[in-house]
């Protein structure tokens, strides 16, 4: 199927899938920066460099929370938009 050949209700699909897959990446990316900073919190801090994580971290979450609302929100068009069965 190409680009042209798609419907929304394709384009809407890959979308989560790509969606889900950056998200769980990303979520592996930030399990392992938790770790590392949980093992360093206190010579990052001796030099002055434990806020900038945290505030990484912060920010992880915030896009998380966001890619979440999105593809809560792609998964309900989906839904709208799949064809019916055919008879």
């Amino acid at each position: 199927m190409t680009a042209e050949t798609k419907t929304a209700f394709d384009h809407v699909n890959d979308t989560v899938t790509q969606l889900k897959e950056m998200r769980h990446y990303s979520k592996n990316y930030v399990e392992l920066l938790t770790t590392q900073w949980l093992l360093f919190d206190g010579e990052l801090s001796k030099l002055k460099q434990a806020g900038k994580i945290e505030d990484l971290m912060t920010r992880q979450g915030e896009f998380h929370d966001a890619l979440d609302a999105v593809i809560a929100e792609l998964e309900a068009l989906s839904v709208k938009l799949q064809p019916p069965p055919e008879e």
